[in-house]
C-alpha cells in the first residue's frame, strides 16, 4: 500500500502539480485547501508525511504544525513563499522537519519526502534506537527517556540541529538562530555550548554522540 502524503496548499495549480509528482513517485497524495480541514483529516487518519504551506486561510501553517505536534510526530515539510521566513522559522520551535521556499522544483520536493521517510523508517546502523524527544512547550529534551538539564541556549542549539538531521550548520548559522533571544552567544561560545551538550548527552547515554563536527564548517546532527 502506498504511503499517504497530505498536501496542504491553497494555490490550486501548485497543489495539483505537487500531487501529480508525489503520485508519480509512488505515494498517495490528498490535497487540502485550508488548515482546519487538514487538521481534522490528520486527527482521523495520520498520514506518512504532510507538505504544509505556511500561508493558509484561517488556520495557518504554523498554527497547524503546532496543533499536530501536540499529538503526533509525523514528518512535516513546511513551504513558504518568502525566503526570509526560512530563517525566522528555523529560530522557532515549529516542529517542522524540513523547509522549502517557493518557487521550488517538484522533483526536489519528492527527493526530500523520500529522504525524510527513509530516516523515519530506518534507525542508524549499529544503533537499535535513539529516541530524542523535544518538548517545545516545556523546553525540554529527553534522550532514551532521560531528561537533559539544558540551558536556554543549549536547548535552542539542540532543537535546531535535531530538527534537521544530516544538515550541516555553520557556526554563524547556529549563532544566528540563538542570538536574537540569547545575546551572550558568540562564535566561540557555540563550540563551548556544543561541548556541554555532548557532555550532558554522554551522562545519560554513554557512547552516544549525535552531534558531529564537520571540519572547517560546523556541526550536524546524526541519528
Amino acid at each position: 500500500m502506498s504511503a499517504a502524503i497530505f498536501i496542504v496548499e491553497d494555490e490550486p495549480e501548485l497543489a495539483v502539480l505537487m500531487a501529480d509528482y508525489v503520485r508519480a513517485a509512488g505515494f498517495e497524495p490528498t490535497v487540502f485547501g485550508d488548515g482546519a480541514q487538514a487538521l481534522a483529516a490528520i486527527r482521523a487518519s495520520v498520514p506518512a508525511l504532510v507538505v504544509l504551506d505556511l500561508m493558509l486561510p484561517g488556520l495557518d501553517g504554523l498554527a497547524l504544525c503546532r496543533a499536530v505536534r501536540a499529538f503526533s510526530e509525523l514528518p512535516i515539510v513546511m513551504v513558504t513563499a518568502r525566503v526570509e521566513e526560512i530563517d525566522r522559522l528555523l529560530g522557532l520551535d515549529t516542529g517542522a522537519d524540513d523547509y522549502l521556499c517557493k518557487p521550488f522544483s517538484p522533483r526536489e520536493l519528492v527527493a526530500r519526502i523520500r529522504a525524510i521517510l527513509r530516516r523515519a523508517r530506518a534507525p542508524a546502523a549499529g544503533m537499535p534506537s535513539m529516541p530524542v524527544a523535544i518538548d517545545g512547550a516545556r523546553r525540554r529534551v529527553t534522550v532514551h527517556g532521560h531528561p537533559l538539564d539544558l540551558t536556554a541556549t543549549e536547548f535552542e542549539l539542540f532543537a535546531a540541529l535535531a530538527r534537521r538531521p544530516g544538515q550541516v550548520f555553520s557556526r554563524a548559522q547556529l549563532l544566528e538562530l540563538v542570538r536574537q533571544d540569547y545575546l551572550d552567544a558568540t562564535d566561540r561560545a557555540i563550540d563551548s555550548h556544543i561541548k556541554n551538550l555532548r557532555r550532558k548527552i554522554e551522562a545519560v547515554a554513554p557512547g552516544l554522540d549525535p552531534i558531529r563536527s564537520v571540519y572547517g564548517v560546523g556541526y550536524r546532527f546524526e541519528v
